[in-house]
């Protein structure tokens, strides 16, 4: 029998063989296509929600390092504040960095500053952002709230990613309609000194995004990790069970909190002991953080909430903030 003309095939749907070099195109043209969809997004505008300790600490570290940054919160007051506090940030840090170089310094203080604009309108900002932080008070439904709000006027390729310390990142995700653009960055306080950001990826994060994130925080100076979306990601999940594991030692009366502090830090080498840290962090946000990893997971030990913990909370008893926690301060 004799085979049909080509055309033929074409005309049944059958395709043509591919030429050797046709099929060299074709992967060229497939691996270019590939490369543009996983192509990471550089980060050059950021906006930071919130302007305590923490938002303005990002939002210096950023701007510190080329970003354009708008920081922004509730009250001019707020902002007033955080702008100060930024710039005596920006004063300590430079005293160590241009040590015989006052000139040098001013300059590197005006230009990072110049970097800097603040905002009390979180909806005005962030149409021309490529990247949002949101570094706020650390409850489900209010940062729920805002993500919604900004989701319908930040543009699609805009970033989304919090900060919080011990609620799930996709909890907070699912709150917009970009959760493949959505990840964890949870820095450490404080920002400008410590070194590493836990950058955390959702089963819904795109690889694109995450390692969006992952070069934004080199850009910053800083040490990424990687981790997942569990409870406390890494640093926190060893850190308050250990925490924890303290109060129930000195709720047993095995040692004094004294005694525990002082092996902690002489014989584990910690620059803090376990009770000088709570105080530190504030006993209202260790009680937070193990009451809501208690509810997620109540039969594990390891969260199980402590009644001396709930006492000094309920005595108002904060730690360093509020003058006494563990110990009294002056």
């Amino acid at each position: 029998p004799v085979s049909p003309p080509p055309s033929w095939a074409a005309a049944c749907g059958r395709p043509r063989p591919l030429t050797p070099l046709a099929m060299a195109l074709a992967r060229a043209a497939s691996s270019a296509a590939s490369a543009a969809t996983v192509k990471k997004l550089i980060v050059k505008h950021v906006t930071v929600i919130g302007g305590g300790l923490m938002g303005a600490g990002i939002a210096q570290v950023a701007a510190a390092t080329g970003h354009t940054v708008v920081l922004v919160d509730q009250t001019d007051e707020i902002l007033k504040n955080s702008r100060k506090g930024i710039e005596d940030s920006l004063k300590r840090m430079t005293k160590k960095m241009f040590t015989d170089k006052p000139e040098a310094a001013a300059q590197f203080i005006e230009k990072t500053l110049k970097n800097l604009t603040v905002s009390t309108d979180p909806v005005a900002v962030v149409h021309s952002t490529d990247l949002v932080v949101e570094a706020i008070v650390e409850n489900l439904q209010v940062k729920n709230d805002l993500f919604k709000r900004l989701d319908k006027f930040a543009p699609e390729n805009t970033i989304f990613a919090s900060n919080t310390s011990s609620l799930q990142i996709t909890d907070i995700a699912n709150s917009t309609t970009r959760q493949d653009r959505f990840g964890g960055l949870h820095f450490f306080n404080p920002v400008p000194l410590m070194k590493l950001v836990e950058v955390v990826k959702t089963p819904m994060t795109s690889q694109k995004t995450f390692e969006s994130l992952m070069e934004f925080t080199k850009a910053l100076g800083k040490n990424p990790i990687s981790c997942k979306d569990t409870p406390g990601f890494v640093v926190n999940r060893l850190l308050v069970p250990y925490l924890m594991e303290a109060v129930r030692l000195y709720e047993r009366g095995d040692a004094s909190k004294e005694d525990i502090d002082v092996a902690m830090k002489l014989g584990a080498g910690y620059p803090m002991g376990p009770f000088e840290l709570l105080d530190y962090v504030g006993l209202d946000t260790s009680k937070y953080i193990i009451d809501g990893w208690h509810s997620l997971e109540p039969n594990n030990p390891l969260f199980a909430p402590s009644p001396l913990l709930d006492k000094l909370v309920e005595e108002r008893k904060m730690g360093k903030k509020t003058g006494e926690g563990f110990y009294k301060y002056k």
